[in-house]
């Protein structure tokens, strides 16, 4: 019999891609997605603890579910409500307590097992799972089924050793596990074959890849991009999200010779403060990112880069929010997020003494965002009168216009009415609009070419 599944996803890309795959797991035992919850037998909440109010964000919307569940049982049917990802990992038996509308809490390293925890629901057994077999998790998915379109998420690496001061991901995704490469390519080899012609490597700390290579030894992100890259029909390749003291000389080569590897890189800094960064463990400091960056740009003089800031971190002073934007203006960003600091629970800058007050943040942050939306605008500009070749994702707002990513990531309008979607059409840049670029057909398509010129 067939049933309905709605999936809400909260947060990183990851938890896209997570997403995804329940659904996958999902699908042998005759669940296909439903466009909303009041179609679905079985609602699952994807969560994410990063940004802060996230659990009440979650409580909110399972506040919405009760009462529609409560409606569904008085019509005889049955709703399943499931919270999975970070806030379930993270909360766990908390979250049975204060939500009775709550069936299942699956933690990110162990939705494989939805199917049996789904039949226990059935006969209204309760439960919480957040244990951490990540090896189990990969082995035991299903081929990827849920694709829609040209693009796809593909997670090679989870969890993070790192353990910065701000951050919780080590305590909701566990220690670093990078996957095996067969397995990766495997997958990589079955997206293709469903239409996928861009795939994005996903890791909490991606640069970090070190999988087993089929062969004793151990492989990195630069040489597993190049195994990907010889998939025939897979054009373009990304990565996120990167740390500074994970891109290794192999990865910047990997940027210097390989055409499917994109000139975009999202490497988040934080603060452009040694201390402040000293204090958030980052393991780096301003002038290691600084030249860092030059080695990159000097490998692939085309690229643009992205990052993260965190203003108002615990004992940031105005000369430390000063150093960060002076940082801004010294290396130049096509594109960046910035949040005002948080306190995650459990983290040991939660617990921190010097608390920046919030009229400080708000203004720290309004004067930084300002400074990144005049870069992201002047690199939006600088790309007007550039060719590229942009990958077609979905139709536009008007007959035979079309919407793509140019190689930067960004969105291109263009009309193309002979165009599909999954096809690359090579596209003359004509405006930069607010949040994005306007092509016209340079009159040919397919080209490999994606951005040196």
């Amino acid at each position: 019999m067939t049933q309905k599944i709605f999936i809400k996803t909260y947060g990183c890309q990851m938890n896209e891609y997570d997403s995804s795959r329940m659904a996958d797991v999902m699908a042998p035992h005759g669940f296909v997605r439903a466009d909303t919850p009041e179609e679905a037998d079985l609602v699952i909440l994807n969560t994410c603890h990063i940004r802060e109010k996230a659990s009440d964000k979650v409580y909110s919307e399972l506040g919405r579910l009760r009462s529609l569940k409560t409606a569904r049982a008085g019509e005889g049917r049955q709703m399943i409500v499931a919270v999975a990802g970070c806030v379930a990992q993270a909360e766990g038996e908390e979250m049975l307590r204060q939500a009775p509308v709550i069936d299942i809490v699956v933690g990110p390293q162990v939705y494989h097992r939805l199917p049996e925890m789904v039949a226990r629901a059935r006969a209204r057994n309760r439960i919480v799972d957040t244990e951490f077999p990540a090896v189990d998790k990969f082995d035991a998915l299903p081929e990827s089924r849920q694709v829609e379109g040209p693009c796809a998420f593909l997670t090679i690496q989870e969890g993070c050793d790192k353990f910065c001061t701000f951050c919780v991901v080590p305590y909701t995704r566990g220690a670093e596990y990078s996957r095996p490469v067969r397995q990766i390519e495997a997958e990589a080899r079955n997206l293709v074959l469903r239409g996928v012609r861009e795939i994005t490597l996903l890791g909490q700390n991606v640069n970090a890849y070190h999988g087993d290579d089929g062969n004793g030894g151990e492989c990195g992100l630069g040489p597993l991009v190049d195994v990907l890259s010889r998939i025939e029909g897979l054009e373009r390749i990304r990565y996120t999200t990167s740390h500074p003291r994970d891109m290794d000389d192999a990865l910047i080569e990997a940027h210097r010779v390989n055409d499917k590897l994109m000139p975009f890189l999202h490497l988040p800094v934080q603060s452009g403060s040694d201390r402040i960064l000293d204090a958030m463990n980052r393991g780096h400091t301003r002038q290691m990112y600084v030249d860092l960056v030059a080695r990159i740009r000097a490998a692939r003089p085309d690229i643009a880069l992205s990052s993260d800031f965190i203003v108002g971190y615990p004992g940031e002073t105005d000369e430390d929010f000063a150093q960060t934007m002076d940082l801004i203006r010294t290396v130049g960003f096509a594109q960046s997020f910035s949040f005002k600091y948080s306190p995650r629970p459990g983290t040991p800058a939660s617990a921190e003494r010097k608390q920046v007050p919030e009229e400080t943040k708000a203004r720290r942050l309004e004067i930084l965002q300002a400074e990144l939306t005049a870069q992201m605008r002047r690199f939006m500009e600088s790309c007007v009168g550039r060719r590229f070749d942009i990958l077609l994702e979905k139709p536009g707002r008007y007959p035979g216009q079309m919407i793509g990513r140019s190689p930067y990531l960004q969105s291109v309008n263009v009309v193309a009415p002979h165009a599909r979607i999954g096809d690359f059409v090579t596209v003359d840049i004509v405006a930069a609009l607010p949040n994005s670029l306007k092509g016209e057909l340079a009159g040919r398509s397919g080209s490999r070419q994606v951005g040196r010129n």
